[in-house]
């Protein structure tokens, strides 16, 4: 028992030591690494092919869908439908394409179908200037 006691106890010192294991920290600045090359243009890039991709920031349960803000980051668009079964992004995509002006065949979610934070493909021969520049003028309105 006296062994047992006394190996423990240096095991115990060292993961106290160097911080408590070998994992990375969780938190605020874990993702905070270079982003993509694309990424940095703003909420609105080119994808190649005609495409043009929208980073989007979903708030669901909203009263009525509206574009809320337009940031660095993300396009804020409220949406009016609940976040279940698909429902809230059927309806982003619906509202997109209705602020837009194109068919909704032609706005694809692209990634984020369970997250708040979401990539909107536009499938048109439009600039990242001229999206960007419809989706500002309705959030201003």
């Amino acid at each position: 028992m006296l062994a047992l006691a006394g190996f423990r106890r240096p095991l115990a010192a060292a993961a106290a030591r160097s911080g408590g294991g070998a994992m990375p920290r969780k938190g605020k600045a874990a993702g905070k690494g270079p982003a993509e090359p694309g990424a940095a243009a703003g909420p609105v890039v080119a994808a190649g092919e005609g495409c043009v991709r929208v980073a989007v920031r979903a708030k669901p349960g909203s009263r009525c869908s509206a574009v809320t803000d337009v940031t660095a980051e993300a396009v804020g668009v409220a949406i009016a439908a609940p976040p279940s079964e698909g429902e809230a992004n059927a309806e982003l995509c619906r509202y997109l394409s209705k602020v837009l002006e194109v068919k909704k065949s032609e706005v694809i979610l692209e990634k984020g179908g369970k997250s708040r934070e979401k990539v909107v493909k536009i499938l048109v021969s439009m600039t990242p200037d001229e999206i960007l520049e419809k989706l500002k003028k309705e959030a201003s309105s």
